[in-house]
């Protein structure tokens, strides 16, 4: 066990743990696989697990998608689009009804092409619910926002996720959404 986390710890990779299929419906279809890095960021690996464990993902759209940049989603309070009352321009203000939590950034990983980070206002500390999926290296977020999985499959999916208008990204018109999120092993 100690020559694993040596082997691990000297080429930078996480152990093989807990991931997510996500199936994605809309313009791109498919299933993207992740990585959850539990060693990196528990805490961050644990509510994703936790909320997707509950359906709490399922139906949530992509609500802020930067060509060349990143695809966000996560918003479980407002990102449902079968919720009552979903409105496209609240998704993405919203997260879960558990607490924030504290940044978990790292030096031992990169926000590189499929890397996945957690969504957060201005305050480190107040990740919740929602993440982004990098299409593109963006160094400058290291050590700014917490890294919390990879993609493993389904690049060619999140590729296809369609894209928004504008600096900010938002998504004009129907978005595409996580239509189930399932933990794996």
């Amino acid at each position: 066990m100690r020559s694993l986390a040596l082997v691990l710890a000297l080429t930078g990779t996480q152990a093989a743990a807990t991931g997510l299929e996500i199936d994605v419906a809309g313009e791109a279809n498919g299933t993207i696989a992740i990585d959850l890095f539990e060693e990196t960021a528990p805490a961050h690996a644990d509510r994703i697990a936790t909320l997707a464990a509950d359906g709490a993902y399922d139906g949530v759209v992509f609500h802020r998608v930067i060509d060349g940049f990143m695809a966000q989603t996560g918003d479980v309070q407002y990102g449902d689009r079968a919720a009552d009352g979903f409105d496209m321009r609240r998704a993405g203000t919203g997260g879960s009804d558990m607490g924030n939590l504290g940044a978990e950034f790292s030096d031992e990983v990169s926000f590189d092409r499929g890397t996945v980070g957690m969504a957060r206002a201005a305050d480190p500390d107040s990740a919740n619910s929602q993440f982004f999926i990098m299409f593109a290296p963006a160094p400058h977020l290291d050590g700014q926002y917490t890294v919390v999985g990879e993609v493993t499959a389904g690049m060619d999916v999140v590729d296809a996720i369609k894209r928004g208008a504008g600096r900010n990204g938002a998504v004009i018109g129907e978005p595409d959404w996580m239509a189930q999120v399932r933990v794996t092993d």
